[in-house]
């Protein structure tokens, strides 16, 4: 089988291409240049050097060719105009999510020019072909799992996706690192946002955004209790960050036209969480389920919902989550399991 391997420099892609290799694959590796190092350089060191040099030695090691992809431009288009668009509308964006779609498993078929049977990569998820059609499932580390940022993907990627990690724990992903020897198998696992690298995400909404201070206002006594720089640096739920003392408080409201950030203390939050809320943009991996009670994740976690799932037509499904949760947002992403398996996801409005 001919497959592309979707190289990062961390220690999942690499594992992942050295499992393949294992069982004699046809292999050509792909490091996918998205980094915004010629915009954002000045804000951190240069995030790519390293890692493709990690990438290089991991497949220098067992004669795998590796081929450089620049996809920046691409990225900016359908990833980070996107990311930017919301945060100045007040909402909350998952960039993540139309990385996988848009970009790695998307912009990068369109600038290969030769076929493979399969992509690769060292996300954690398990695909199972069932009846000529292809479902998504969490991977077995809950921890790990990845599925909510790959829950866009249409059922022709899906089928083509290979993630050899699925089955496996972190733990058992990094005693392989060690068995294979990896030149990177000490590296600590890679952190936020896809195209950020060691860019800071403030940094990366300043360059963007720039700064517009407003006020910290507490929702229950109208009292103002700090300043913010920008209501584009917060987002609903969000406790670290704000500088406020005698805390913990939470982010429960954003006010753009006033440029107000509200928060609720933590004694309070409770009653600012919700357990009802609409979605729309729904995207389903292979059709939409037909079972109303399902399991929902809010965002990248372990943390899972059982949920009730309502279409009420023009694509607007009404949400009911079993126990109410403190960072439902606007912009963000619901995404709807059937168990283990995921179905695809939402835009919470």
């Amino acid at each position: 089988m001919k497959i592309a391997v979707l190289l990062s420099g961390g220690v999942d892609s690499s594992v992942a291409l050295r499992m393949l290799h294992e069982k004699e694959h046809d292999l050509k590796a792909f490091y996918l240049k998205i980094w915004l190092e010629d915009e954002l350089a000045y804000l951190g060191d240069c995030p790519w050097e390293e890692d493709l040099r990690y990438a290089h030695a991991v497949c220098d090691a067992v004669h795998v060719p590796l081929e450089v992809v620049s996809l920046q431009q691409q990225y900016y288009e359908r990833v980070v105009e996107y990311t930017v668009k919301e945060l100045k509308n007040g909402r909350t964006p998952s960039p993540d999510i139309f990385c996988n779609q848009r970009v790695k498993f998307g912009a990068f078929l369109e600038a290969v020019d030769e076929p493979f049977d399969k992509i690769a990569s060292g996300h954690y998820g398990r695909i199972e072909k069932h009846d000529g059609v292809f479902h998504l499932y969490k991977g077995v580390d809950p921890v790990k799992d990845q599925t909510y940022f790959l829950s866009h993907l249409r059922q022709e990627q899906v089928a083509h996706c290979l993630f050899p990690l699925g089955d496996l724990q972190k733990s058992e992903v990094r005693q392989r690192a060690e068995e294979y020897e990896l030149p990177n198998r000490a590296r600590a696992d890679s952190q936020g946002i896809c195209f950020l690298g060691k860019i800071k995400f403030n940094d990366f909404v300043r360059f963007h955004l720039g700064e517009r201070p407003g006020d910290i206002v507490d929702l229950a006594s109208g009292r103002k209790l700090g300043e913010h720089r920008g209501y584009w640096f917060h987002t609903i739920g969000q406790r670290k960050g704000l500088g406020l003392s005698q805390g913990p408080w939470y982010v429960v409201r954003k006010d753009i036209e006033a440029n107000v950030v509200y928060v609720a203390h933590g004694e309070q939050l409770p009653e600012k969480s919700r357990d009802e809320f609409q979605v729309a943009d729904a995207h389903w991996i292979h059709e939409p389920p037909t079972r109303r009670a399902l399991q929902a994740k809010l965002r990248h976690s372990e943390v899972v919902y059982d949920c009730q799932l309502v279409p009420t037509g023009g694509d607007i499904y009404n949400v009911t989550l079993t126990q109410p949760d403190a960072g439902v947002a606007s912009g963000q992403f619901a995404v709807f399991y059937d168990g283990d398996e995921c179905l695809g996801g939402a835009r919470i409005i």
